[in-house]
């Protein structure tokens, strides 16, 4: 069970065309590991033994017609196992969004990614955990209980794709969909020592992703290592005429094969003064510091770079963010779909059903978002926060015309203790300062492990490049665990 649970995602699927082990044995294998560790881990919300088996069986048919007739195309992850955050629509599968209003909330559809995953024949074993409605840095807000980091059970994963990035941390699963407003896909990745990518904003289709921040969310992926990531990135990925924000570009051809020095080469790399900030855990800076330097041994040029406004990204997140939600959580009213509170009149259903089945932080940032966006302080507060994103995107636009890509901390300590920033929400937005500024310009991202601090905390490099340059980001963090093995450790006990 465990030599199959520690296979890639990549090496899994050779395995499956080789004829090694069935869709059905791998399949088999995660069930048992997530029915082992989940009770320490609530890593998921809902797990979907009955249509992880239904696929895995059909995969396995599939393959002996096609081990028959050897000729015919399979579909590209045919009978790879994955997890899906659950804050996207699997269809006639429970998605809550780590809510009590959606509780029993089962949709129709699949998103977009979903479809075309299970286009490719993936099975999927289950919903992970997350922060209600995505908002949170430690997944420690979900309606369902908190995800334990299986580095160190008595530390968060981070958030809010902290279910997803703590069970490929614990090999539960070997890869998940996640979903990055400020951070959430690179942060638990970095928390948890996977690998963590978030594409473009535009890039990935967000039909089917409940709505946070509309001009920030992105679906992106949690692996064991930047291949998988690529290779789950080449098939949900691209346009789609369901998303009025999908553009319509080629996707790159992700060519991972080229060698150290055609990568390394003349590749200009911007490290900005800003992300190495006062209050920094010395051993994170001293770890990503490393990392670069390894890249400058490779053959890569290091040039200092300049991001000035990094420094309004948390107040200008905390207007933008918290405003797009409270217009896209109006929707949920106890009327239309979801929970209810039955009372005497309309207004206190809506009243009652909000207040109940809202946790404090989602409430927070409603009542954040309706400030904001209200008559008397609009463009004192959401009209300026607006100009000063377009102020961080130029900063971006300016900075690549320097370098070929900028590497950075992925945040400013290792994961925290679970509880630690329950009292003082300002602490804990501050733990998104060096994630937010990518989403707020709507550029790629990846985090990748590179090191340890003293407790044996994961610590995690992000590598941002310009706007749908995914391929070159992948390449890089490709290039550096091939001649590193930071990647291939596991946690203690899984």
């Amino acid at each position: 069970m465990n030599e199959l649970s520690n296979l890639s995602l990549t090496k899994i699927l050779k395995s499956l065309r080789q004829g090694e082990f069935s869709s059905r044995e791998i399949t088999q294998a995660y069930l048992s590991r997530i029915d082992h560790f989940e009770k320490d881990l609530h890593a998921f919300i809902t797990v979907t033994p009955d249509l992880a088996f239904e696929q895995a069986e059909k995969a396995d048919h599939t393959y002996v017609s096609w081990r028959k007739k050897s000729k015919n195309s399979l579909p590209a992850l045919l009978g790879v196992p994955i997890a899906i955050k659950d804050i996207i629509s699997v269809a006639n599968v429970r998605c809550t969004c780590g809510s009590n209003i959606l509780g029993n909330f089962v949709p129709p559809y699949n998103a977009t990614s979903v479809q075309r995953l299970l286009d490719a024949g993936v099975v999927i074993l289950g919903k992970t955990n997350t922060d209600e409605f995505a908002m949170g840095s430690s997944t420690e807000n979900s309606a369902y209980g908190v995800t334990h980091n299986p580095w160190d059970l008595s530390r968060v994963p981070g958030g809010s794709s902290g279910g997803s990035a703590s069970a490929v941390a614990a090999r539960i699963v070997p890869a998940a969909l996640g979903t990055d407003t400020g951070g959430s896909i690179r942060q638990p990745a970095s928390f948890c020592g996977v690998t963590g990518l978030k594409p473009t904003y535009g890039r990935v289709s967000r039909y089917g992703l409940t709505a946070y921040g509309s001009s920030l969310d992105v679906i992106g992926t949690l692996t064991q290592d930047a291949k998988d990531a690529a290779l789950l990135f080449s098939i949900f990925a691209g346009h789609d005429e369901l998303d009025a924000t999908s553009v319509n570009l080629p996707l790159p051809v992700l060519d991972l094969d080229n060698s150290i020095e055609e990568i390394f080469t003349g590749l200009r790399i911007g490290v900005p003064e800003e992300y190495f900030i006062k209050g920094i855990q010395s051993e994170v800076e001293s770890q990503v510091m490393e990392a670069i330097k390894f890249f400058e041994s490779l053959g890569a040029q290091i040039r200092n770079v300049r991001l000035p406004h990094t420094q309004y990204a948390v107040p200008v997140y905390y207007i933008l963010a918290p405003a797009e939600a409270s217009a896209n959580l109006a929707r949920y009213d106890g009327i239309r779909y979801g929970e209810r509170v039955n009372s005497d009149s309309i207004w206190d259903i809506f009243q009652n059903t909000r207040g109940e089945k809202f946790g404090q932080e989602v409430k927070r940032r409603i009542m954040l978002g309706t400030y904001a966006l209200s008559a008397g302080y609009y463009d004192a507060y959401y009209g300026q926060a607006q100009k000063v994103r377009t102020l961080m995107k130029r900063d971006f636009e300016l900075a690549f015309g320097e370098v070929d890509i900028i590497a950075a901390p992925v945040a400013p300590t290792t994961a925290f203790r679970i509880g630690e920033h329950g009292d003082d929400p300002l602490s804990m937005y501050l733990e998104d300062v060096f994630t937010l500024p990518a989403n707020l310009a709507g550029i790629p991202g990846i985090a990748l492990p590179v090191g340890f601090d003293r407790i044996g905390l994961p610590i995690g490099l992000q590598m941002m490049a310009p706007p749908f340059r995914e391929g070159l980001i992948l390449q890089i963090a490709n290039a550096y665990q091939h001649e590193t093995d930071w990647h291939t450790r596991l946690p203690k006990g899984f």
